[in-house]
């Protein structure tokens, strides 16, 4: 007889165990297949088998964890926790699933744009115009590529002394998107938010860059509220994320050239406005100085008019005065009568009245004799 003792469990004590073996083993496994009966079920989970010409594994995964757009046929990379279902099915519990090769890259770039398009993601109206020279950039890039450094030096060399905030995260593979997302919400959660972020990474295969076509990635440079400039690759490359960002530079040193005038140019064009704004004023001082000379002129006519015609006024005026002075007309043979109280006679005289006559040479004290209407 075997005097070795089995191992006895119930049946969910046994997928335990097995969960538990699978979990010490192979925590996660990575793994290389084409996609098959790809299906979601209720809006919530998805379900698919990966298989390659031998063999196939089932797949299962939430929505929620979806970060491209998969269809049958297509090879994909993924992360897989692998377990045993309470069924008793051996499954792949997806973390995350990449397409693989030119083709698949190619049909899930068109079908997430084609999504995301629909949605009004891409929309020239919605995209925002840079600052034309902003004083604070955040920058989200890898600080040990080639792309970054290419984007520090042009800044520096067009126009130096700019605020700058780096934030570091990984530009390839499956940890860049969910770092990436985390910068851009960083940037825009400061109290003083920087004016543009910048999202640089040098040129690389396409397979490199697909961290950039990932769907919540590409929302969140859509949703951001600080603008967003893209340099992502080579000029021939286009990513989804170029496309959601409010510009999109062919290179990172094309999105500095973007970003920040040349300090040449800007001296050369203050020179020439410089120059501008003193013949200006030049012409226009000699403007004023030619016509307050004209004006002095006009008031100079104008002010010897008027000294004319008071003149000519005062000898009128004089004139009238002087006819009218008693004086000028005592000496045409007039004479003024006064009665005794000094007063002008303009009354009928009394007989026996004392009457002052005035005239041009004397004044007569006379009685009257008698008095008679005309």
């Amino acid at each position: 007889m075997n005097s070795e003792i089995q191992p006895e469990f119930s049946v969910s004590e046994a997928v335990a165990i097995f969960n538990q073996i699978l979990e010490t083993a192979t925590p996660t496994i990575v793994i290389n297949g084409e996609v098959a009966n790809f299906k979601v079920s209720q809006n919530k989970w998805i379900f698919f088998d990966v298989k390659d010409a031998d063999a196939s594994l089932n797949c299962f995964m939430s929505v929620f964890n979806m970060r491209t757009v998969i269809e049958d046929g297509m090879r994909v990379r993924i992360v897989a926790r692998p377990n045993v279902t309470k069924w008793g099915k051996f499954s792949l519990t997806i973390q995350t699933i990449n397409p693989m090769g030119e083709g698949s890259i190619k049909r899930a770039f068109e079908l997430l744009r084609a999504k995301l398009d629909k949605e009004g993601l891409f929309c020239f109206e919605r995209k925002r115009t840079l600052p034309e020279l902003p004083s604070h950039i955040g920058v989200i890039s890898s600080v040990n590529a080639a792309g970054y450094s290419d984007f520090i030096k042009i800044l520096n060399q067009r126009f130096s002394g700019l605020k700058i905030s780096v934030a570091n995260t990984q530009v390839q593979g499956e940890a860049a998107p969910n770092q990436i997302i985390s910068a851009i919400r960083y940037f825009n959660e400061l109290s003083i938010p920087p004016e543009v972020i910048a999202i640089v990474r040098g040129g690389g295969s396409r397979d490199d860059l697909v961290a950039f076509d990932d769907e919540v990635l590409v929302r969140e440079i859509a949703s951001s509220r600080v603008p967003i400039i893209t340099g992502i690759g080579h000029e021939i490359d286009t990513t989804l994320a170029d496309l959601a960002a409010d510009v999109r530079a062919s290179t990172p040193s094309n999105a500095a050239q973007v970003l920040t005038p040349d300090r040449r140019e800007i001296i050369s064009g203050l020179d020439i406005k410089l120059r501008n704004l003193i013949f200006n004023s030049e012409r226009k001082l000699n403007d004023m100085t030619s016509d307050v000379s004209e004006k002095k002129n006009y008031f100079g006519q104008r002010l010897d008019q008027i000294a004319e015609d008071l003149e000519t006024q005062y000898k009128y005026l004089s004139a009238t005065l002087k006819q009218l002075d008693p004086r000028t007309i005592l000496k045409r043979g007039f004479a003024i009568v006064r009665d005794e109280n000094n007063q002008i006679l303009n009354r009928a005289a009394e007989v026996g009245e004392i009457l002052t006559i005035e005239n041009d040479k004397f004044i007569i004290e006379t009685e009257v004799k008698n008095v008679k209407a005309r």
